[in-house]
């Protein structure tokens, strides 16, 4: 399971999950409650339930590059083309704009 951390002009707004069905996206509830919170996306306004997807929402695909930056990604990576989230991952932690997307770091146990 991937998940990315989606900052909203350097404050952490919500998560995004690719599960065994599609893409799930939800808004932290600290990040709703800041009177300056804004959607990330009008296609995803402000709201406390997760959304649901069965492909990557529209406005976290129009994010990853497209013509020579994506052969670029692709050309030095083993990454699939048709493996959107890891593109998201990879290609989108420093956005032109106010989102970006930075992988969840699952911390590591100290049981070795």
């Amino acid at each position: 399971m991937k998940q990315a951390n989606i900052y909203y002009k350097n404050l952490l707004a919500g998560v995004l999950t690719e599960v065994d069905d599609g893409y799930e996206f939800f808004y932290l509830p600290e990040y709703l409650a800041l009177d300056n919170a804004k959607p990330v996306s009008l296609t995803l306004p402000l709201h406390n339930e997760t959304y649901k997807s069965n492909v990557l929402f529209p406005f976290f695909d129009g994010l990853i590059p497209e013509g020579w930056l994506l052969d670029v990604a692709l050309r030095n990576t083993d990454i699939s083309i048709l493996d959107r989230m890891s593109l998201l991952l990879l290609c989108c932690n420093d956005c032109i704009g106010a989102v970006s997307v930075k992988p969840v770091v699952e911390e590591e146990s100290g049981n070795e």
